[in-house]
């Protein structure tokens, strides 16, 4: 039978802790399956899995002055970013130029001047300010993935930014002209209704290549005003419904209600396209099918 693990001591429970706060444990006591570490000289319960847990533990490593910046500051203020760039696997750190830039094979370091109007406390993470962050997320997102957060903060992330709010904040703050022409193209096309970072993608992406402009989140009712739908982007004039779908097992509960809808919505007299992540990534061929949509339509 395995032997419980020794009680920590008092002032280590239930926290993340550094290495050097507990030099009286030998290195086998800090292997125990109680505890975890998510890098190196830090350790946490090991129940403390999620995000912010892993935040909150591995800022302990970060030099005073510094702050979590761009994906994981958007992780720390509850942003989307994509999964490949999840602000947790690999850190981004900033910190003042004159204090050495973190480095390492999961921290990905900016030396930068950081003042304390740029750094907030959120969620128990010190992190870049919201505007802040989504200024250096342009440097670590694409355009449309940039959209996406700039959709969640004005609209489901309730942060209280607004469009005017952001252009003001642009205008008062310093940045390279490039940047700064980047940003305010990436406001201009913001979309508070949006209800998903796939979503912003998708309109960015049809936008692009000259469709659109879409209506978002438009409720579609019968005949006997009973509810049908609300799709992610319409075309009302022409009925069309565009919707993405995410990459995910549903239910068969919840696979039967969607292929209903899309039943109702095509005897309305809707075209029902839907849209995947091999969409986005390969557009082609969607773009060619929403283009011959709007054809057989106008």
């Amino acid at each position: 039978m395995t032997r419980r693990p020794a009680p920590l001591p008092e002032h280590l429970r239930g926290r993340a802790f550094r290495r050097d706060e507990a030099p009286e444990l030998a290195a086998g006591r800090l292997r125990r399956l109680d505890l975890w570490s998510p890098a190196r000289g830090v350790r946490l319960p090991a129940g403390d899995t999620q995000a912010l847990d892993i935040l909150r533990a591995r800022q302990l490593l970060i030099p005073a002055g510094g702050a979590y910046s761009h994906t994981s500051a958007a992780r720390a203020h509850g942003g989307p970013v994509p999964l490949d760039r999840d602000g947790v696997t690999t850190v981004h750190i900033t910190t003042p130029p004159d204090i050495r830039r973190r480095r390492g094979k999961t921290v990905s370091g900016h030396s930068r001047p950081l003042g304390a109007e740029d750094v907030a406390i959120v969620n128990g993470v010190r992190c870049t300010r919201l505007f802040r962050t989504f200024c250096d997320l342009e440097e670590v997102l694409t355009f449309a993935e940039l959209v996406a957060f700039g959709d969640w903060m004005i609209g489901r992330g309730k942060t209280g930014a607004t469009v005017k709010r952001l252009t003001e904040a642009l205008a008062a703050t310093r940045l390279t002209a490039r940047r700064r022409e980047v940003l305010s193209t990436v406001i201009a096309r913001l979309n508070a209704a949006a209800e998903s970072p796939k979503e912003s993608e998708l309109r960015i992406l049809l936008e692009d290549a000259g469709l659109g402009p879409f209506v978002l989140q438009l409720e579609i009712r019968d005949e006997h005003g009973r509810f049908v739908a609300r799709p992610d982007l319409t075309l009302p004039a022409l009925k069309i419904a565009i919707e993405y779908d995410g990459d995910y097992h549903r239910d068969p509960i919840q696979w039967r209600k969607d292929q209903a809808r899309r039943r109702r919505l095509e005897a309305l007299g809707w075209t029902y396209i839907v849209v995947t992540q091999v969409d986005l990534a390969d557009p082609a061929a969607l773009l060619a099918d929403v283009r011959t949509a709007i054809r057989a339509r106008s």
